[in-house]
């Protein structure tokens, strides 16, 4: 019987569900993207293009790893490094000695810039890989043994020898040039003038250039280390057994890869892709788990508590607890399912929109595709089930336990408070949202920022809690001027009936305060640190001008001849790159600067203690960031423990603390302690400090011409501002993604919520116009009402907002948060505008009925 009861309740009353219907369809939507994200990032894979025809690749270990003890147990915390590790030359002889294997070539690749007008960034390699990417194409055969110059593999002339160099054929006709001809390269350790004496046919792959091992080795400023060794088994041989021979030939000196792990070596920023899309998908996908299923059971509550009259007089007539349980479970599961799966079309395209925004912003390779897989879409659809059944049965609780002859009563009006159990753990969720902030006060601010989204949580749990008791003291204190002479009889209406019904008002109030914490948290955290790191450029940014490139980068001299042009009384190089710092359990990425010189002059970092010229003394000393010393605990004269970008440990020694480290660069390390350990020795930028006096359009026109032909740009302090702006957008565009997902689906569950609250007063409206109220003065006071409820959202987000936001950012930029007007303005008015939409739409469509069929109750 009960069943039927809920098959006919669902068929016959179907605007009863439809709020929860779209509360379920809407989460079913979100974690089924965030679920999506998530698999993509454990299954993320490439195919080998380079390495595809050597079966077995070693290379060095890609990620930085730590052991950490829990108890008893280890386990290894691993990050993927910022640089590309290497290996030694030396180990490709020692591979090919072994039994199982055929050939064992050492790859390297570097970008060079040639200095030909129109010529693009080639990929220069040593000259024993050329026939790298054709193994494979003539079975049994081993590049360079094949008769022919260049082992068959050159179209036409021969290997190169010292201050030579073999071009691919069609860069060679592209620039109009021919074996015999000489060429200007540019190479991370600088320029030089090379004769071409061989051009590669099209197996080679890719415009290249290729030198002698050797000399490649020196051009890539990594002599004796090479990228990877690409292994060819003999004849017969399993790759099994060739695999199980090189790992042990290693030993713990490198990796050994094989089949679709060759990518990972190919494409470094595979593995910091799948690393950053588990972190998306499942940090942020569990809180917006945990947000989807907090607004599914704070809807299905609500829809449950407004049919408390029909479950009171079931029980009335005699339904038993267990029967109104099994009724509210019945609805659930014919709901439930249903808006799950409808919600999973739309999480798929969510999916497929972030996961194309993050290729074309370039975070995740262009070969990568979004994994699509039916477990999200089933725990998508099983956690809106669970949400359902469990709110359902929560909601029921009380009128399923109260005797018949009570139900009717108690379901007549408003409880006057909320029961014992749901205010002892809205105060507890309040307590740790309150213990959770000052936590984060003393954290470091990567600790911090991963901490805040729990205290959001924990203040929104303690609203939902809690609303009824905050509802009604905000409706006692912003109820007061609706109750002046200039809101009218409308507001006096507004400020009564919200006092009265302060539980339906938290309801409302709930879902408005969840878009202004979200929305509020996410986007200032964001626009704070952009406005600190903007600020920290312009104040630390004081040379006259800056050379950076429009190619790969300026070679190792470009900051020597600088100084020699006329009017340059210093420059300095900068190299970007990274470091692995440990910060207790976990292993953060920190922005390194490698400078040559004393920057002092050039950079304006702040410095709170020490002093950066000591940077100028050697290759062991370190400057770091103020909140880079405080996370690690050092300070001048201790040794800093880190890892640079290809893993190599090091421990300088602190010269100088400064503040402005944020926008500049966390570390600042001499960049001859650097240009080992980088992918490529490029410097980013070369700043300038002019002589007095001197003419400064004159020396940027003398610098110009640094390139020797190679495009070379020439700005000032505040397009270097403009530049590392640009940094910060995806960034900021991730945030506000977030702040969009999770912005956007509070944002229509705060609609839901509000249609679902006008529509079940039907009773009271039709009383209100038979006691003699017009249309106007209705419509009066629900505008009064949803500008009570969207101002009181706001203050409370707000606050929640603010009391997250101000340890983070302490702790992120060592100031305020910054609020943007541009941010706030828009989120409050578009809070209010929702607001009064929401009401003012179903409120008309209740206006219309006629006031005696609206009294007499539901239709």
């Amino acid at each position: 019987m009960m069943n039927g009861l809920a098959r006919a309740a669902v068929r016959f009353r179907p605007s009863s569900f439809v709020g929860s219907f779209v509360a379920l369809l809407l989460a079913s939507s979100v974690i089924t993207a965030c679920g999506l994200l998530l698999q993509t990032g454990l299954t993320a894979h490439l195919s080998p293009v380079r390495y595809a025809n050597a079966p077995v690749l070693v290379a060095a270990d890609p990620s930085a790893k730590i052991s950490v003890q829990h108890g008893q147990s280890h386990e290894t915390v691993s990050a993927p490094l910022p640089e590309r590790a290497r290996v030694d030359a030396a180990l490709a002889d020692k591979l090919a000695a072994l039994p199982g294997v055929a050939a064992a070539l050492p790859d390297l690749a570097f970008p060079v810039q040639a200095t030909t007008p129109g010529a693009p960034v080639l990929t220069a390699h040593g000259f024993a890989s050329i026939g790298l990417t054709a193994w494979g194409t003539q079975p049994g055969t081993v590049p360079g043994t094949q008769p022919g110059p260049g082992g068959g593999l050159l179209a036409e002339g021969r290997a190169p020898g010292v201050g030579e160099v073999v071009l691919d054929a069609a860069t060679a006709r592209a620039a109009h040039l021919a074996v015999g001809d000489r060429v200007t390269l540019t190479a991370p350790t600088g320029s030089g003038s090379y004769r071409i004496v061989g051009l590669a046919d099209a197996r080679v792959g890719a415009a290249g250039a290729w030198f002698t091992d050797a000399v490649a080795g020196q051009l890539s400023g990594h002599p004796g280390r090479i990228d990877a060794i690409a292994v060819q088994p003999r004849p017969g041989v399993p790759v099994k057994e060739v695999a199980a021979q090189v790992r042990q030939a290693v030993g713990g000196q490198a990796q050994v890869f094989t089949g679709d792990g060759r990518a990972t070596v190919e494409q470094p920023l595979l593995l910091q892709a799948k690393v950053m899309l588990t972190a998306l998908g499942g940090s942020f996908g569990g809180v917006a788990t945990m947000t989807a299923v907090f607004v599914v059971m704070g809807t299905i509550a609500l829809a449950t508590n407004q049919r408390a009259r029909e479950f009171a007089l079931l029980r009335a007539i005699g339904a038993t607890p267990r029967q109104i349980r099994r009724t509210i479970a019945t609805e659930a599961v014919l709901i439930a399912p249903l808006a799950g799966l409808l919600g999973i079309l739309p999480g798929l395209g969510l999916a497929h929109w972030w996961f194309g925004q993050l290729v074309s912003r370039g975070a995740v390779p262009a070969g990568v595709s979004l994994s699509v897989g039916p477990i999200p879409m089933l725990v998508a659809t099983g956690s809106g089930l669970l949400a359902a059944l469990l709110a359902g049965y929560l909601g029921a609780r009380r009128p399923a336990k109260l005797r018949p002859s009570q139900a009717l009563g108690e379901s007549a009006v408003e409880r006057a408070r909320p029961g014992w159990i749901r205010t002892t753990i809205g105060l507890l969720a309040l307590v740790g949202g309150c213990v959770l902030a000052e936590v984060t006060t003393g954290q470091s601010g990567a600790d911090a920022a991963n901490t805040a989204l729990g205290v959001v949580m924990c203040f929104l749990l303690a609203m939902a809690l809690l609303g009824p008791l905050v509802a009604w003291l905000a409706t006692t204190v912003l109820g007061l001027p609706l109750r002046t002479r200039p809101a009218g009889a409308a507001g006096s209406l507004a400020a009564d009936n919200s006092r009265a019904n302060a539980r339906r008002l938290a309801s409302a109030i709930t879902p408005i305060v969840m878009v202004t914490a979200f929305c509020g948290t996410l986007l200032v955290m964001g626009s704070s640190i952009e406005h600190v790191s903007a600020e920290q450029v312009r104040g630390g940014m004081v040379a006259d001008q800056i050379v950076g490139s429009a190619g790969p980068g300026l070679p190792v001299d470009a900051a020597a001849r600088a100084a020699r042009v006329p009017g340059v009384a210093q420059a300095v190089g900068v190299l970007h790159t990274g470091a692995v710092l440990r910060s207790g359990d976990t292993l953060n990425t920190a922005t390194v600067l490698g400078v040559s010189g004393d920057p002092s002059k050039v950079l304006n970092l702040g410095v709170r203690d020490g002093s950066l010229s000591g940077l100028a003394g050697g290759t062991d000393t370190v400057a770091v960031a103020t909140t880079v010393a405080d996370t690690m605990k050092v300070k001048v004269g201790d040794r800093l423990p880190m890892q640079l970008g290809d893993g190599t440990p090091v421990r300088p020694t602190v010269v100088a603390t400064y503040q402005r480290g944020l926008g500049m660069g966390e570390l600042l390390l001499p960049r001859a302690a650097l240009a080992a350990h980088v992918g490529t020795g490029y410097d980013s930028q070369v700043l300038v400090s002019d002589a007095p006096g001197a003419d400064r359009r004159a020396v940027a026109a003398a610098l110009a011409g640094l390139g020797d032909g190679a495009p070379v740009t020439v700005t000032d302090a505040a397009g270097y501002a403009t530049a590392a702006n640009h940094d910060q957008e995806l960034n900021t565009w991730a945030n506000t993604v977030m702040a969009g997902v999770l912005g956007g689906f509070a944002a229509v569950a705060a609609a839901n919520t509000l249609v679902m609250t006008v529509l079940d007063r039907r009773r009271e409206v039709g009383l209100l116009r038979l006691s003699g109220t017009t249309r106007r003065q209705v419509r009066g006071m629900f505008r009064w009402e949803a500008l009570l409820v969207a101002t009181t959202g706001l203050l409370l987000g707000g606050a929640i907002a603010w009391v997250t936001l101000v340890p983070v950012a302490r702790g992120l930029t060592e100031s305020a948060p910054y609020v943007s007007p541009a941010l706030v303005l828009p989120v409050a008015a578009g809070v209010v505008l929702l607001a009064l939409a929401a009401t003012a739409l179903p409120g008309r469509a209740l206006l219309r009925e006629k006031p005696l069929t609206a009294s007499a109750g539901q239709r």
